[in-house]
């Protein structure tokens, strides 16, 4: 059974792999996902356009933009709310004067799905597992690419003897999943278990406190439970002891303070919560000192930018000058820093089979529940 569930997700990987999260070609497994697309990615990156003006711009009265929770959400409204300008200009030089950009992010990943199928969010910053489930109403207009990390293995022990883990300057179109143990005993007991090579039971795993996501998240929930099926043929929903966290920085003050054992996160979000483990989780010790990885996931896709099929502005024109306008501002210093917030570095178009490898994913995990 596990060797059929490894060799499913093999296949699955491979289909990953036709697109790439910046979504161009190639052959590699999910082992390490579209590392020869860097160049392609790149180069279709910078080619920044701006169409001629039209007479007369078509009028936009407002755009609502969507934002999954993954960072904390008064975080993301401030450093996004540059976007709002940003946009309206790029947009007024593609031919649409729009008068309002509405930022919002929704109470769950979900809710932003919903929100995109009801039409009452025209664009969508989505994690691809959550496109997947909501692509009946809306459409992938682009993925993104980000920087590269220092550390990239499918092996837990490797990324804790290599930490911390940096950024690099290489452009990737994935990232991976990781399961990281805490400072509570449970947490680094099993850590020392994983540092010394000895084995992991599944009567191990199923002994720890569990923060994981909602059920569409890619790196909090999906691949995850891919990673428990291929090596215990078990799933999250197996797991004794496991709660649902409404963003990665409360499932990080939940680790710092003891309160669960190990959590699902991407690659690597310890970054993005090393200052607030001693100024606001309550360490004193660095949040290297006192976590380690104990599962590390197969590659996934980055996120999408997403459209509403419902939306009463949305039609194909002014799809096509939002995908232009959003690569523009990858393109751009300013731009670049208003993404960062979701460790986006730029964006590629994207078509809905890119993700083709989510779709299998997600039945599978419909499969197992």
């Amino acid at each position: 059974m596990k060797r059929f569930f490894a060799m499913m997700i093999a296949g699955i990987s491979c289909v990953t792999m036709l697109a790439g999260c910046g979504n161009s070609a190639s052959t590699e497994t999910a082992e390490t996902p579209a590392a020869t697309e860097t160049a392609e990615t790149t180069e279709q990156a910078e080619t920044t356009e701006v169409a001629p003006a039209a007479a007369e711009n078509v009028k936009v009265d407002k755009l609502t933009i969507g934002f999954v929770p993954s960072r904390d959400p008064d975080e993301i409204v401030t450093a996004t709310e540059p976007l709002k300008e940003l946009l309206t200009t790029e947009l007024a030089g593609l031919g649409y004067e729009v008068g309002e950009v509405d930022i919002t992010v929704g109470t769950s990943y979900e809710a932003v799905g919903e929100g995109l199928s009801a039409g009452t969010i025209d664009v969508g910053l989505i994690p691809g597992g959550t496109y997947v489930l909501y692509e009946d109403g809306c459409d992938v207009i682009l993925t993104a690419t980000r920087d590269g990390l220092s550390i990239e293995s499918p092996d837990a022990k490797t990324w804790n003897d290599n930490k911390p883990t940096e950024p690099t300057e290489e452009q990737v179109t994935f990232y991976r999943g990781l399961i990281i143990a805490g400072p509570s005993e449970a947490g680094q007991a099993i850590a020392e278990k994983v540092n010394n090579g000895e084995e992991v039971t599944w009567e191990d795993l199923d002994g720890l406190n569990w923060s994981v996501m909602n059920s569409s998240s890619s790196a909090g929930y999906i691949y995850p439970s891919l990673w428990l099926q291929e090596n215990y043929e078990k799933h999250i929903t197996d797991l004794t002891h496991a709660v649902q966290a409404d963003s990665y920085g409360n499932a990080f003050a939940r680790l710092a303070s003891g309160q669960i054992d190990v959590l699902c996160c991407y690659a690597d979000a310890r970054r993005d919560n090393e200052e607030k483990w001693t100024s606001e989780f309550g360490r004193t010790a660095s949040i290297w000192d006192e976590t380690n990885v104990i599962g590390v996931t197969d590659g996934i896709y980055n996120d999408t930018i997403s459209v509403s099929k419902t939306s009463k502005v949305m039609d194909d024109a002014f799809k096509a000058a939002l995908t232009q306008a959003f690569i523009n501002i990858g393109n751009t210093d300013a731009g670049k820093e208003v993404i960062s917030i979701y460790n986006h570095n730029g964006y590629v178009e994207a078509k809905a089979e890119d993700y083709e490898s989510e779709r299998a994913a997600q039945e599978l995990i419909k499969s197992m529940q």
